[in-house]
């Protein structure tokens, strides 16, 4: 249990600190930008772990009424002029979530993209790049190398486990933004909460 107890202390400090470095007038923008899309169509992506945390998010944009996709899935309809494209990644170049960005961009949709590198391929196709801090699975080997010359050891977290969990905490806690902002309840989500599950 040695492990369990220093992994889940390492992730939960790095959860605080990823949301404490987030830039709140990149937020603000992006809460702007949800707000004035309730009649537009609204997709995400990620891919692996990240698209997990972007279906999520789309969960619970659907239960706030808005009209939200997951790319991929066969009832997508298509992206048009106007629409909102998020797109979730860590290292902000995975090849499918960077291609259908592209896409997005040519189509003309607004692209946000939650990564933790803004100046990767993700953040310099998007209209708005919310920058998450924290260890994603392209961690560069000269900075393990550094970190092990002034002793700083290796995170315990896997690959992309504290972007992964940051990006999932700081999405359910905009999701309260919203609703807040929306006036809308508990009671409002579970009408839209599915019944058949």
């Amino acid at each position: 249990m040695e492990y369990l107890k220093m992994t889940t202390d390492e992730i939960i400090e790095g959860v605080r600190e990823a949301l404490q470095s987030l830039d709140a007038s990149q937020v603000e923008r992006m809460l702007d930008l949800l707000i004035t899309a309730k009649d537009r169509k609204i997709l995400v992506i990620g891919a692996g772990r990240s698209g997990l945390v972007a279906r999520a998010f789309a969960m619970r944009l659907m239960h706030l009424d808005f009209d939200v996709y997951v790319v991929g899935e066969t009832i997508t309809p298509a992206l048009e002029e106007s629409d909102l494209f998020f797109a979730i990644s860590g290292s902000g170049s995975t090849t499918f979530v960077v291609a259908a960005a592209d896409i997005a961009k040519r189509v003309g949709a607004t692209v946000v993209a939650i990564t933790s590198h803004p100046e990767s391929q993700l953040g310099k196709l998007a209209d708005l790049v919310v920058e998450l801090k924290g260890r994603t699975k392209l961690a560069e080997k000269r900075d393990y190398f550094s970190r092990q010359i002034m002793g700083v050891h290796e995170p315990l977290a896997p690959l992309g486990t504290l972007f992964e969990t940051a990006c999932m905490t700081f999405l359910d806690g905009l999701i309260v933004e919203l609703m807040q902002r929306l006036k809308k309840t508990e009671e409002d989500l579970k009408k839209r909460h599915a019944t058949i599950e």
